[in-house]
């Protein structure tokens, strides 16, 4: 353990923040989008950040996704305009986090899986223990605590200029992305809504949906 999965340097991880305009305007063509994109994390002790090498699309009218039923408190953050934080609390043990997608009002969000660590390890390890850095923040809930995310976080503004959890240009070119079916949804399982790098050991779930 210890040099990030990537390969990269501390002093070479210092990504240029994203500007909203950027951003697809699409909820599908945005989690497409964000693969190899930074998540970084500014916190009192330092900086964590990582490479998105996996994310799930719930677009607009979409059975599986938390906006399907409208507008509420818990979900209030889906609605506002794409580039913002939508953090909840699921399974009654991890949180989660997705990037709203869509113009203000509309309901829908990016959800991300995985992240290849790139800086701040020792950081991320407070977290989530001796585990592989492969493992630090492979999967929706391990990315959550490794980065610290919890509900204080929810409504950020991700392409802020000073919000401390931010969305960071690529800091290599992305790999070849892979599409299957969303893991671990009933409703409209069907749809190939997630995306992530081809051959990055960070990507989550079953190897035949990573292949």
């Amino acid at each position: 353990m210890g040099a990030p999965v990537g390969g990269l340097s501390a002093a070479a991880a210092a990504p240029r923040r994203l500007r909203r305009r950027e951003l697809p305007r699409d909820t599908e063509a945005l989690a497409r989008w964000l693969i190899g994109k930074t998540l970084v994390h500014d916190v009192r002790g330092g900086r964590m950040s990582g490479r998105i090498v996996e994310a799930e699309a719930y677009v607009v009218g979409d059975a599986a996704g938390h906006a399907f039923g409208g507008r509420t408190r818990r979900n209030a953050s889906l609605f506002l305009e794409r580039g913002h934080a939508y953090v909840y609390f699921g399974y009654g043990m991890w949180f989660l986090l997705n990037v709203s997608s869509e113009p203000a009002g509309v309901g829908a969000g990016v959800l991300l899986r995985a992240l290849e660590p790139v800086e701040g390890l020792a950081l991320m390890r407070r977290r989530r223990g001796r585990v592989a850095d492969r493992d630090l923040a492979r999967g929706p809930g391990r990315l959550a605590r490794a980065l610290g995310v919890d509900l204080r976080l929810d409504g950020l503004d991700l392409c802020g200029a000073e919000s401390p959890l931010w969305l960071g240009a690529a800091l290599r070119p992305v790999g070849e992305i892979g599409v299957s079916v969303r893991i671990g949804i009933t409703r409209e399982a069907h749809r190939p809504l997630r995306f992530f790098e081809r051959g990055n050991p960070c990507v989550s779930g079953p190897r035949k949906l990573s292949a």
